[in-house]
């Protein structure tokens, strides 16, 4: 679902119905981001959770909506879609130094984490100072991963992204853009956040001497 709402359908309006003979540019543009604007408020009411990274992507598609409607230039387009994963990768070097860790939120989850049980076998072990190493190298690769989406994103907003705004041209380039995204950009992203995943998980198993099996928790 997350894929067709935010990829899929609008992709499809922006490159097939926004000639001036079906919805026109500037509705074009209304119509195809209004599905992953609506869909991620409805996803994050649903789950009752307002994490910052969410809100992030809702702004990014309402700021895609706002400078397609006042007719920014091109390059503003790729400084906004190299912007939101560059915030990102901030927010996660930041959080390094809080108790509210971007990398345990999202990759060393309690829900599927024993994190008690890990945190005394380090303790047991006396690797703390070896942990601390591993989670900042860990927390470092996170936001290369997505300054390395920063950089994508830019890239394929200036090469792709040639006519002026408010055009069915545009609209097309831009629906272009957003099809690209997944091969281009999520795919590589991802794969940097397997690689920091299974970075992390391989120095634990050192720090706590705990199989990957015994530091997740078992699922009832």
């Amino acid at each position: 679902m997350n894929l067709i709402f935010n990829v899929i359908i609008p992709a499809i309006i922006l490159t097939k119905f926004s000639t001036h003979g079906y919805l026109g540019p500037s509705m074009g543009v209304i119509v195809a981001l209004s599905f992953p604007v609506t869909y991620g408020l409805y996803d994050l009411i649903k789950n009752k959770k307002w994490n910052y990274i969410s809100i992030l992507g809702i702004t990014s598609v309402l700021l895609t909506g706002g400078l397609a409607l006042f007719k920014f230039n091109a390059i503003w387009f790729a400084v906004k879609e190299a912007a939101i994963p560059l915030i990102i990768a901030i927010i996660i070097l930041v959080s390094m130094r809080t108790k509210y860790s971007v990398l345990e939120k999202l990759i060393l989850n309690p829900k599927f984490f024993d994190i008690d049980l890990i945190n005394r076998s380090i303790a047991t072990n006396h690797a703390q100072d070896y942990s601390k190493k591993l989670f900042s190298r860990a927390t470092l690769f996170m936001a290369l991963s997505f300054l390395l989406s920063a950089m994508l994103n830019f890239i394929l907003a200036i090469v792709i992204l040639k006519s002026p705004a408010d055009t069915p041209e545009f609209n097309n380039e831009l629906g272009k853009m957003t099809a690209l995204s997944l091969p281009v950009i999520m795919i590589p992203s991802m794969i940097a956040m397997i690689l920091t995943f299974w970075y992390l998980t391989k120095g634990l198993k050192k720090a706590t001497g705990l199989d990957f099996e015994k530091m997740v928790k078992s699922q009832k």
